[in-house]
Parts: C-alpha cells; sequence; structure tokens
C-alpha cells in the first residue's frame, strides 16, 4: 500500500490551481480518519479503516478546485490492482435569488493502476441546488461507472440536509438513488443519518448507514452495503 504521504502528494499536484486572483484565504486542506469509508452507501474500504486527505481551492468569483484522496480495499478485492482512489474536481458555485444557491462540476474518480476491464476510473458531471439546509444534487457519468460494462450515462440523485441543532452538533439525513445503466440489478438506494461535533477544532462524527442492496465484490465474503455504524475525526486547516 502507498504511503499516505505520497497519496496526498499526488493529490496536490493533481489539483494545479488557475491564475485566479486571491481571495481571503481561498485554500484550505483536510485530513481524516474513518472507521469505514463509505460512498453513496457502499463499503469502498471492505468495511476497515480508512486514511483520507485532500486540498479546496474557492475563489472569490464562486469558482472552486480541488482534490481528495482516501485508501480503499474494493479495487484489490474486484481482482485489480489500486489501493488509492484520487479525485479530482472544479466548479462553480452561485446564488440564484430567492434564498436558492446553484453548483455545477466536473468530478474525476481515479484509481490509478487499477488494471481492471473496464476501467474503475469514472468520470461525472453534477448539478445541485440548495435552499436553506437542504440541497438536491444529481450525478451523471460520461463514462462507465465504476468498471460496470455499457454503464455510461449512469446518475445518481441524492437529497441531504445540514441542520445545526447547537453546541457545536449538526444533524445531516441524507437519501439518495444510484441507478446504473444497462445494469439493473446493480441499481440500489442509500440511506444515513450523521451528527457531527466540533470540540478542539476537530469534527467528530458518527454516522448510521443503510442501503436495501447487497454488495459482495471478489471473494471475500463481505457485504459492503450492509447497515452499519461509522464513526470520524477530522482536521481542517
Amino acid at each position: 500500500m502507498k504511503p499516505m504521504i505520497a497519496v496526498l502528494a499526488a493529490a496536490l499536484a493533481a489539483s494545479a490551481l488557475p491564475a485566479f486572483a486571491q481571495a481571503a484565504d481561498p485554500l484550505s486542506f483536510n485530513l481524516s480518519v474513518t472507521s469505514d469509508y463509505r460512498y453513496r452507501g457502499i463499503s469502498q474500504s471492505r468495511l476497515k479503516p480508512a486514511l483520507q486527505g485532500g486540498v479546496d481551492y474557492a475563489h472569490s468569483s464562486g469558482f472552486y478546485i480541488g482534490a481528495w484522496a482516501s485508501t480503499i480495499k474494493w479495487i484489490s478485492d474486484a481482482g485489480g490492482d489500486a489501493d488509492v482512489e484520487i479525485d479530482t474536481y472544479l466548479g462553480y458555485k452561485t446564488a440564484l435569488g430567492g434564498g436558492f444557491t446553484g453548483d455545477i462540476g466536473f468530478l474525476r474518480y481515479n484509481y490509478p493502476g487499477n488494471d481492471l476491464n473496464p476501467s474503475a476510473n469514472t468520470n461525472e458531471i453534477y448539478g445541485a441546488l440548495s435552499y436553506g439546509p437542504a440541497t438536491l444534487k444529481y450525478s451523471h457519468s460520461t463514462t462507465n461507472l465504476f468498471g460496470f460494462a455499457d454503464s455510461k450515462q449512469s446518475g445518481y440523485l441524492d437529497l441531504s440536509a445540514t441542520f445545526d441543532v447547537g453546541n457545536g452538533f449538526t444533524l445531516t439525513p441524507h437519501v439518495g438513488h444510484q441507478k446504473v445503466k444497462n445494469v439493473g440489478s446493480a441499481s440500489y438506494t442509500d440511506y444515513s443519518l450523521t451528527v457531527n461535533k466540533d470540540w478542539y477544532g476537530l469534527t467528530w462524527g458518527a454516522a448510521f448507514v443503510a442501503t436495501n442492496t447487497d454488495a459482495y465484490i471478489g471473494g471475500k465474503g463481505k457485504d459492503l452495503g450492509k447497515n452499519g455504524v461509522v464513526v470520524s475525526v477530522k482536521k481542517v486547516f
């Protein structure tokens, strides 16, 4: 497995910043440890802990760019050869009036040297609309989705909200539906409820995660979509 230092270096290299005029503190970094890396309800780390980190640049005009990396296990479980996911993204976020905020962008999921056929590397475009604490978002794949053959134009629709409940606590309910084009048996719905607490400069989190599908990859005998509780700690600087 690659050292996380190498992962973060790759993430930083992948996120070369554009020649925008600088806003106040436009650059931020984050590091986190989680008991299980769940993405759209499915474990990417075989229900085991993962180390994660990222960098974000947000310009005052609304344009942003960033990169994020995590250790993973699902590629090797599927017969490939990648133990790291590196995501790169860019987009534009702006107020639309009437209390609404719009967000559009592009996201690339990179699994270096994954050796799967079709490749696990995936491109998505997305659009989101927020009002108050709630956000409705749709993500659309412009390539095959995470190694599924003939799955271009798959879509993921999700609704989430973040409520400040006082004393540094936030509560975030979420529901999403993944449709895998031409692979109906792989489509499913996921749900989660997350509680975060800011304490001593860190964000501590606990989430209950559930799906309506079983997700077995390779011969490890793990249901990666099983209901479970995920705990995490994150530092932003």
